[in-house]
């Protein structure tokens, strides 16, 4: 870090009232967001788990040595090994390789500015703010338009000229077999592409630009020294998904696989690395159901908190004329904005629930008031069994 730039900003008590009725209308906006979005969720779980459901029970494994036109249209499994008679080429770096995708990450030495800020409430409401800018050459992936710095001056960062690119082979044989686009894009788990110096004869030749090219800890690296780069250097780097075994569910068409249309609504198509059981990856996928549904939960439950902590932010900003009551009544809206976003997204998954899955729903209430009759008899019951038990004194 260096040269740092200082800035204070004030605001005044009723320029912060302003700011915090503007903040209501973007709580409730939030607010309303995540009600749809949780809503929106419980439906999507219960359409994913039910058509996994009704995949998993017409699902039929087949061996990958021969395309059986029986199976045509229905879903099936199928494992084995990737052969692909094409290779993977970047042909801007002279970069080849055999797999299923080649991924090139290009970054750009480049001016950063990172900010610090503190900020104090005053008596009578107003705010000072105190942000500190600084300055750092880092590696970055995209573009920094050192036009919005604080402090451009010393600090320009040149056009990123190259970018980052995939490439894909267009299809590749599963034994008798031929996977396209929809299953190659599904296929992941890619390891570090390690150039070797050997690698740098290559990319020379293909390098069409003026700066001098290295290979550098496995990677190439285009400037003139990699071990001091300068702005406007680059750092390229490979990634390389392999050809392996695999496996697949989908709908077999013709020779090949596609998304398999359910009945409850769902398309499926599948892949595993590796020879994993049909029952293996159906599990696998009901579990990633599970966790998706509960991830969005939270996120929604914990913007639905902020939602509501604008909606009351201005209480705060009017007890701010005293500081220390402001942060009392702080503490107050924000506990009362957490009990809310529990309530309200609570409420919108039991109508979610009712609303998708009504039978289920209701016999979870009846199940929830049986037991809590039950419970209220056997505690009538002890009180009237009790020694002593309407004696008077």
């Amino acid at each position: 870090m260096g040269d740092p730039f200082r800035e204070v900003t004030s605001v005044s008590w009723f320029g912060r009232i302003r700011n915090a009725l503007a903040g209501v209308l973007v709580g409730l906006a939030v607010v309303l967001a995540m009600v749809a979005v949780l809503f929106w969720n419980e439906g999507r779980a219960v359409t994913t788990a039910r058509s996994l459901a009704e995949g998993a029970r017409s699902v039929v494994s087949v061996p990958a040595t021969a395309v059986d036109r029986a199976y045509e249209g229905r879903l099936i499994h199928v494992s084995g090994s990737l052969t692909a008679s094409e290779g993977l080429v970047d042909e801007d770096f002279g970069v080849a390789a055999k797999g299923v995708r080649l991924v090139r990450t290009v970054e750009m030495f480049q001016w950063v500015e990172h900010s610090k800020s503190e900020t104090t409430t005053k008596v009578g409401g107003g705010e000072e703010t105190v942000t500190t800018y600084s300055y750092a050459k880092e590696w970055q992936g995209r573009p920094v338009s050192s036009a919005e710095f604080k402090q451009p001056q010393g600090h320009e960062n040149p056009p990123m000229g190259l970018e980052s690119r995939s490439f894909q082979i267009g299809e590749a044989g599963l034994g008798a077999f031929v996977l396209r686009k929809p299953v190659l894009d599904l296929i992941g788990n890619s390891d570090t592409l390690v150039l070797p110096p050997s690698q740098e004869a290559a990319t020379q030749d293909a390098f069409t630009g003026s700066q001098r090219v290295s290979i550098s800890d496995g990677r190439i690296v285009l400037g003139a020294n990699p071990a001091a780069p300068a702005i406007g250097d680059y750092r390229i780097g490979y990634r390389l998904v392999p050809q392996g075994e695999v496996s697949v569910v989908g709908k077999q068409q013709a020779a090949g696989l596609a998304p398999y249309q359910t009945l409850a609504g769902d398309k499926l198509l599948m892949v595993d690395i590796g020879a994993v059981p049909a029952d293996k990856m159906f599990a696998n996928s009901v579990a990633a159901n599970t966790i998706v549904t509960w991830l969005l939960r939270a996120g929604c439950l914990v913007l639905l908190a902020v939602g509501f902590g604008l909606v009351l932010s201005p209480l705060g900003v009017l007890a701010d004329a005293i500081p220390f009551v402001g942060s009392i009544v702080r503490m107050g809206t924000g506990l009362i904005a957490f009990v809310l976003a529990l309530l309200v997204g609570s409420a919108t998954i039991s109508v979610a629930w009712f609303w998708y899955r009504p039978a289920l729903a209701a016999g979870i209430a009846i199940a929830g008031l049986a037991a809590a009759l039950v419970l209220t008899w056997i505690g009538r019951r002890r009180a009237a069994a009790a020694p002593g038990a309407g004696a008077t004194a």
